[in-house]
């Protein structure tokens, strides 16, 4: 494979997709859309009075990640907790009709399903448009009963995975009991393991890699970073603080940046428009993209090219979405080599 050009070996890596097994843990979200038409101006407040439409719940965070997976048509298995609660159902009832393995998921009556309602509002033939995101979270999980499921859950979930994906989104699932897990089960069959983690990126050091944005990167280190100069040493600081093999860090409009270990950073230009028309949840299909072609045995520097072309698939879809194998194919195959 690497005597091909670059298309050709990214386009084959998602030809094997449908082989790979991947295991996901982290928080579970149920992210909700409701859809109304704008009817009129309340007279009880300066407020719209929306006429509603209807209301989805896709999978969100963590199920989002392994949503994606599945869209690309790997074999997915998932380690959470959900309520049980509404929320907590169809949350599940989604990820089991898209062929998500659940059984690592705990669903418990004390949890409360972080859920964040999205309300999108227009007029009659407008295209509807978010005006204020309501989240309803309960307390982190701290529960010593569900944190022993979890990482127990997780033996059977690893034992056949070709790789691991953390998915912190700091509801309290990557614990220190479930990472230690994590750790155990990896070691014996020397596991990748991808983190994306949005507050605590320097809890996971020793891992593989992460895929932090820019904003989260500079949370971590606690300082701006002005210009790209001063990017490329962050990078190459915190890689070499969380010891990983590499670090791919997102920025939007401005593509990807990649820090290998001892190698100097590659700045990889965005795909398709500069214009997105929806970021919610590219995160997510990223690192899934990532996960994938590195457990194909893809080099980081491909396995980044890959997931920047699917990162540019998504962002033009609206809502919490997906990429598929096939769409990812036919950008790869559609794009001149990079």
């Amino acid at each position: 494979m690497t005597l091909a050009s670059l298309q050709e070996r990214l386009a084959q890596l998602v030809r094997e997709f449908a082989s790979c097994r991947v295991t996901v843990v982290g928080d579970l979200v149920a992210d909700q859309f409701l859809y109304g038409e704008i009817s009129r101006v309340s007279r009880e407040a300066p407020v719209l009075i929306l006429r509603h439409e209807r209301t989805e719940t896709v999978p969100g965070g963590a199920a989002n990640c392994a949503a994606n997976l599945a869209a690309l048509g790997a074999q997915t298995a998932l380690v959470g907790v959900v309520g049980a609660d509404m929320s907590g159902r169809s949350l599940l009832e989604r990820l089991s009709a898209l062929g998500v393995d659940c059984r690592g998921v705990v669903s418990a009556d004390e949890h409360v399903t972080a859920t964040k309602v999205r309300i999108l509002a227009g007029q009659a033939h407008a295209p509807r448009q978010q005006v204020i995101r309501v989240d309803y979270e309960g307390t982190p999980l701290a529960d010593a009963g569900i944190k022993a499921q979890l990482a127990e859950r997780l033996r059977p979930a690893c034992a056949t995975a070709d790789v691991v994906i953390i998915s912190d989104y700091n509801y309290g699932v990557a614990c220190a009991e479930v990472i230690e897990s994590v750790r155990a089960c990896v070691h014996e069959r020397a596991l990748p393991v991808l983190v994306d983690s949005r507050f605590r990126l320097l809890e996971f050091a020793g891992f593989t890699s992460a895929t932090p944005n820019e904003d989260e990167v500079e949370h971590v280190l606690g300082r701006r970073l002005a210009d790209t100069a001063t990017l490329d040493e962050a990078a190459t600081e915190l890689c070499a603080r969380l010891d990983f093999d590499a670090l791919l860090i997102t920025r939007g409009p401005n593509g990807i940046l990649l820090l290998e270990r001892d190698r100097a950073p590659l700045h990889i230009a965005a795909v398709g428009s500069r214009e997105a028309v929806d970021v919610t949840g590219a995160g997510d299909t990223v690192i899934a993209t990532y996960a994938l072609a590195l457990a194909r045995g893809a080099s980081f520097a491909d396995a980044a090219n890959l997931a920047n072309y699917a990162g540019g698939l998504v962002v033009m879809k609206r809502g919490t979405a997906t990429v598929t194998a096939q769409e990812l194919l036919a950008s790869v195959l559609e794009n001149d080599e990079r």
